[in-house]
């Protein structure tokens, strides 16, 4: 998929651009749906999208209880609870991941699984989450099209989102909620490279606190999209994850908003600093952690004292890849905000972070276990990565004009 995908994305790159606009417009349409034609294939997070959406609307806070709670009994259907599944509990079988904790999902993803489920047809199963994160998918492709154009960019650049491999499959078929944090990101971006005035940068800030109050991933944007007007951006972006997150703190408390987040890191590792495959390969165990933390924080500095505030999205694109090769996750999801930045203008020797995640994914099924996947594939990805930035002969932070 990745082959016709670049050959392609060449080609339309130098059509002409009401060509390539219907080009752009029916692939970010079609591709998506397509995969949307058959259930999740390599996630299982959407069962608990479809669950929490279906506990808000009986008036029950998302992190009040977990899946398996008996209070939350009568919400069970053939559907969600199968006979037979991978994930058991006393209570019985499901599709729902890790079912005896609560949910992981910040405010305004519930939003939009509460939405979703209130709008579900009965016995629709997958399809309506998946065909909500294609719409979310293609709106984001026409509207990067139109952002590109009031930057003064090439907006054919958008078929890099429109017709990537990995967004059709993980927002039309695995209907990732990552999406709708990329769609929030976007907005940001375009709005503070542009951004003259306080209340111009105020409003991107505020997209920015609801992309991460969507997935906490954006959070790695804030470097380089916060270089202008730091303050206003962070008292929106603050003020707007505060706002989406105050109805569920006076329903659980502070501590219950979290959820499933701190079990999950320590679960994935971040904790104890086996999450880090690459640096684990050429570090002692206990500096993994402190190395990671430093590479991360020093990078961000960077950026932020580089960033051409105009073009943030190298900047912001250099943040996130450092982030994915530190932290070499299984999941190609999280590439999906760095896909959005290089349809942006970052380097297209980005996207070699993306088909990694796939081969750290599917690493059993070419005969290798997890962490040699991760590792092979994020180390072929950095040498990419570094080889296609320095061809291109761009800096790699983005630096500042003037």
């Amino acid at each position: 998929m990745w082959l016709p995908f670049a050959v392609g994305a060449r080609l339309v790159l130098g059509l002409h651009r009401r060509t390539a606009l219907a080009l752009v417009l029916l692939g970010g349409a079609a591709l998506p749906l397509i995969a949307a034609l058959h259930p999740p294939n390599s996630s299982d997070d959407m069962y608990r999208y479809v669950w929490d959406g279906r506990v808000q609307l009986t008036g029950t806070d998302p992190y009040q209880y977990p899946p398996s709670a008996p209070q939350l009994a009568h919400l069970r259907d053939a559907f969600l609870w199968p006979a037979a599944s991978n994930w058991c509990v006393p209570g019985g079988c499901t599709l729902i991941n890790r079912p005896e904790v609560l949910t992981i999902y910040p405010p305004v993803a519930e939003a939009v699984f509460a939405g979703v489920a209130a709008v579900t047809p009965a016995g629709s199963r997958e399809r309506p989450m998946q065909l909500t994160m294609t719409v979310f998918a293609f709106g984001l492709g026409a509207f990067l099209w139109y952002a590109l154009r009031r930057l003064g960019r090439d907006p054919r650049r958008a078929v890099l989102w429109a017709w990537c491999p990995l967004v059709a499959l993980e927002a039309g078929n695995n209907a990732h909620v990552d999406v709708v944090a990329a769609a929030f990101s976007a907005v940001a971006v375009l709005v503070l490279a542009r951004a003259r005035t306080g209340a111009a940068a105020a409003l991107g800030g505020a997209a920015l606190g609801l992309a991460v109050a969507t997935k906490l991933t954006p959070a790695l944007l804030a470097p380089a999209l916060a270089r202008r007007r730091p303050l206003a951006v962070g008292l929106a972006a603050a003020g707007a994850v505060g706002a989406v997150y105050l109805p569920h703190v006076l329903a659980v408390g502070p501590g219950g908003v979290l959820g499933y987040l701190p079990g999950y890191l320590h679960e994935e590792g971040y904790a104890s600093g086996s999450r880090f495959a690459l640096l684990d390969l050429v570090l002692p165990g206990p500096l993994v952690r402190p190395v990671a933390v430093v590479v991360l924080a020093t990078v961000a500095v960077l950026v932020l004292r580089t960033v051409d505030v105009d073009e943030p999205w190298r900047a912001a694109a250099a943040m996130v890849g450092t982030a994915l090769l530190v932290t070499a996750p299984a999941y190609p999801w999280y590439a999906m905000l760095l896909v959005m930045l290089v349809a942006y203008g970052a380097s297209t020797a980005w996207l070699a972070l993306a088909v990694a995640a796939y081969l750290a994914q599917f690493a059993p099924q070419f005969g290798l276990a997890t962490r040699d996947g991760q590792r092979i594939g994020y180390a072929v990805a950095l040498v990419a990565v570094v080889v296609g930035l320095l061809l291109c002969g761009r800096p790699v932070m983005g630096l500042r004009r003037g």
